[in-house]
């Protein structure tokens, strides 16, 4: 018997983790890849967790991604933790963009205010793992996922100043 043959007969029956860590967009959960294939592997019925956590989060926009904990327990069923949007998601909504800078440290695709830090830290303060962070130290992290994004953080937003970033961004002049 060739070494791969051995292996294949020594490995016996795979076992899965208890816990799937994912990303679903809020009301998008469909049973098609991927998050279908991996809960049916599991025995997890596709289309009740799609209408359960379609139904959880109703009240959050359609669409914003949400970090989810799916934790399968003996009996086929599973519990659902929801956290909150990641901070990128925030920080590209209140910049305005749609995506980060190519390289970051060469080039800026946006700006936010400390003032729109703040609102993010707030929220982020409430997902259990960084309850237990001092705000400041909660802004500092958000202080350097913009800066790896791409975007500036100001202390206020000047208008004219920002219409001249943009113009200079978008390499229009007038």
């Amino acid at each position: 018997m060739s070494r791969v043959g051995k292996a294949v007969k020594d490995t016996g029956k795979v076992v899965h983790g208890n816990v799937i860590k994912t990303y679903i967009k809020a009301g998008r959960a469909a049973p098609g890849p991927p998050l279908g294939p991996v809960l049916g592997q599991r025995g997890i019925p596709i289309g009740q967790f799609c209408k359960d956590f379609n139904q959880k989060t109703n009240h959050i926009k359609e669409g914003i991604p949400l970090p989810t904990n799916i934790i399968i327990n003996p009996d086929r069923t599973c519990t659902l933790e929801i956290k909150s949007p990641p901070v990128s998601y925030f920080v590209k909504s209140a910049a305005g963009v749609a995506k980060g800078a190519h390289k970051p440290g060469n080039h800026c695709v946006g700006q936010i205010t400390l003032k729109h830090v703040y609102e993010i830290a707030k929220v982020k303060q409430e997902d259990p793992n960084l309850q237990i962070q001092s705000m400041e130290r909660i802004c500092k992290g958000i202080i350097g996922s913009c800066l790896s994004m791409g975007i500036q953080v100001v202390r206020e937003l000047n208008p004219d100043v920002y219409k001249e970033f943009l113009e200079k961004k978008c390499g229009r002049s007038e």
